[in-house]
Order: structure tokens, then sequence, then C-alpha cells
């Protein structure tokens, strides 16, 4: 399997500005040594045959040039080298780094008992991670929400997957937020993406090609037949981009919204649409290069260097809300019955847009006592008490309302006359009320 991208990679490749201590400075024949090392290794692995030529001859160029002179450590020269590709290229894949014991790992990965070891290690590393499931959901309106920060290989997280699937799999909508996603294993964007298609159907998902050690490899990825969850075939689907959504989390979305099966809410992605794999250069060096091309199931085509444009543009900031908002409307647009609850929830969403505030006047002239209840101001909030023992904070949605913390089959309206707060009323979700008198 091959990992689609990292752009988390890329920038920390323009956060590194110490090189290591105590190494010696680095020698002009050391510098051409890594310089002729690295063009042979995108000669062997870039997905652009001739690109890689000119790449590795213009590496050559900046060398003689003495561009990489005043790069005097290993971490110095690896960052000279990465924005030059980079600039060379156009592609926010590259990245060159200093890691001596990935080249040793990776060497010794052809021991099946070294590999058994670091294929743990691995595991370890992405269950720390929880497998890039940062974030599970149920929203108002029974909305489902997955947030991901990378796609981990699914022969490691499958486990988080399949749960993760089957929490969402009542949901009557469902949101997967890829704005702050670095990309990953696009056998894992498979697997969640076929939860979302027919099992009795063929469809494409992804098309790709790409290199390894030499040998080239095509292929397409499909919705798999079985899966450990129910389907949501039918259910809408929302995408969540931004300027960071990177590589497998682009395709994701963009294969979904070029199928007709998800809308995408946000901001253009960072267009970084090509396959990747990290190669050792030398015994010190690696580079992470593009390896080969993914084509979409309908055009054949890609977002490389352009990004992905969603369907609805938006701040990246706001576009769950916006999402959500949506998501509710087309459920109840898909079912009248479900209306009732598009409405119920829609001041809660409102105040989450634009938050009401109140002043501590407005604050005071709430707070009293009410039959066989209290609300007081404490810490600059009202607090609601039933019994002298249940307590929750109340959320102030506008126009006198007020939802109950952690309550949403009921909430609160303030009751006045001639400006003064007279009662409080309880209305519940089935359309039915309750009045309690204020007693001070």
């Amino acid at each position: 399997m091959k990992k689609f991208g990292s752009a988390a990679v890329v920038a920390a490749a323009w956060l590194l500005g110490v090189g290591a201590t105590g190494e010696a400075p680095l020698t002009p024949a050391d510098r051409q040594r890594v310089v002729e090392q690295l063009g042979q290794t995108l000669e062997a692995n870039y997905v652009f045959a001739d690109k890689a030529k000119t790449l590795a001859a213009t590496l050559r160029a900046n060398l003689d040039k003495g561009d990489y002179d005043g790069a005097q450590d290993k971490d110095a020269l690896a960052q000279a080298l990465t924005k030059d590709l980079v600039a060379a290229s156009n592609d926010l894949h590259f990245f060159v780094g200093v890691d001596p014991k990935f080249a040793a790992d990776y060497a010794a990965r052809k021991d099946p008992a070294r590999a058994a070891e670091l294929r743990e290690s691995d595991r370890r590393d992405e269950a720390r991670k929880n497998f890039g499931f940062t974030d599970l959901r149920r929203l108002e309106g029974n909305i489902a929400y997955v947030g991901m920060s990378h796609f981990a290989d699914p022969e490691l997280g499958y486990d988080a997957a399949a749960a993760a699937m089957r929490f969402i799999e009542n949901s009557d909508a469902v949101i997967y937020d890829m704005r702050y996603n670095n990309g990953g294993h696009l056998e894992m964007a498979q697997l969640l993406a076929s939860q979302l298609f027919r099992a009795d159907k063929d469809q494409e998902l992804f098309d790709y090609y790409y290199t390894d050690d030499g040998r080239r490899v095509a292929r397409g990825q499909w919705v798999l037949p079985a899966l450990p969850a129910k389907r949501l075939t039918g259910k809408p689907v929302y995408v969540l981009t931004s300027s960071t959504s990177f590589s497998a989390a682009e395709w994701f979305g963009y294969s979904l919204q070029k199928l007709g099966r998800a809308t995408l809410v946000g901001e253009r992605t960072a267009g970084g649409a090509h396959p990747v794999d990290r190669k050792p250069v030398g015994t010190d060096f690696f580079v992470q290069v593009p390896i080969g091309q993914i084509h979409d199931p309908v055009d054949r085509g890609d977002f490389e260097g352009r990004g992905v444009t969603p369907d609805h543009r938006v701040a990246s900031a706001d576009a769950l809300i916006v999402a959500h908002r949506m998501a509710m409307a087309d459920v109840a647009k898909a079912d009248p019955a479900k209306q009732a609850d598009a409405d119920w929830f829609a001041p809660t969403l409102a105040a989450r847009v634009k938050p009401v505030q109140l002043t501590p006047a407005e604050m005071k002239a709430v707070a009293g006592r009410y039959d066989g209840r209290q609300i007081a101001m404490e810490d600059g909030k009202l607090l609601y008490t039933w019994r002298e023992r249940f307590r929750a904070t109340l959320e102030p949605l506008g126009d006198d309302l007020f939802a109950v913390e952690g309550v949403s089959d009921f909430r609160f309206r303030v009751v006045r006359e001639a400006g003064k707060v007279i009662a409080l009323e309880r209305i519940n979700r089935d359309g039915t009320t309750n009045s309690y008198a204020r007693l001070d």
C-alpha cells in the first residue's frame, strides 16, 4: 500500500531552522554526493520520467553555482534541496529529510523478522493517533460527524474504521471533516467511501498507477462488496474542505463529488493529487517523491496544482455549521416528517453562527426563584437548578429563549410583562409547554 501524501511532512521542511548538533560540517564532496544520489533516486522513482531528469539537472546546476555552499549541516542541505524541488516542480509532495534510521529500516524490511518488528512499531504509532479518527459525534437532527487527521493503513486501522462506520450507520446524513486531513492511504478512503454505495453495483472510486521499485503497477479501487457496518445508500453526504486538505483527503472528496455522491463545503484544497512514497538517499537522507498518478472515475482527470473546488465555498471555520444546516434541510426535504426536527434545532444552529451574548444586567433580570426551580448568576453564566440538586447551564439562543446544557428535548423561554420577568416557560419538543411563575 502506498501513502498518498502528508502536508504535515512537507510543512515541516519550512519549520526546521536548526541543524543537528555535534556533526562535522559538510564538505563539498558530501554535498555533491547527496545531490547525485538524490538525482538518481528521482530518475528511478518520480512519476514523470522526463521531468525527473530535468529536476536532477536543476539540482546539479544549483550545486555547481554554489547555491548549497552555505549548507554546513545535513538539515540545512535537506531544507535547501526541498525548497528547490518544490520550486522547480510546483509539486508540494516533495520533501527531503534527514533520517539515518529510516534508511536503515528501509533496508531491514527485507528481513521478515525485522519487517514484523517495524510493522508492530507502525501499529503502536498509529494507535496513539487513534488511526486518524479524531472525532465521532451525533449532531442535532441525527446527523453523523466524522473528523479525521489522516487516512491510516486499513490493515492497521481496520477495527477503528469499523467502529466508526458502525457508529454512523443509523444516521440520517453524514459529514466527513477533511479540513485538516493530510492524506495517507487511499485504501482507507476506499473502505470508508464504500459505505456510501450499494454493494450490488460495480462502482469504481479511484483509478491509478505507480512505480514500485522500478515496476509499474496499475490498478483501480472499487466499492467493496462486504463491509463491517450497514450502508448509507441514499443518505445525504457532505465533505468539509480547506486549504490544508491534502492528497488522499482531497481524493476522497473529489471522487465523491464527481460521482454525485457528496456535496463539498469549505475552501479550495491544496492540490496534491499524486501518490507518494519515501525513498532512501544514501545512508542519511530520504526523499518523499510522487511516484504515480490517480484519475477520477468519471473524467479520468485530477486536480494536481489546482486543488478541489467545493460546491459551496465558505470560510473553512464556518464549513461545519453550514453543512450541518444543509444536511438538516436535505433530510427534511426527503422526509417531511422530519421538518419538525429542523425547525426545533434551527435556533441552536443560528446561535452557533452568531452567539448570543447577554449583559450582566440582562442576566440579573432573568436570575431568580421560580416555582420548583431557580436560576442564578455564576461566573458570568446563568445556572439553572431543579429540586436543589440538578444543575445545568443555560445557553442564550435569542428572543428570551434558552437551551439547557446537555438537553435536547426541551428548552426555556422567559415570559415578560411590562418588561419584567414574571414566569419561566418550558417548551417541550413535542410542542407542549409548562409554565413556572416567578416567586421573587
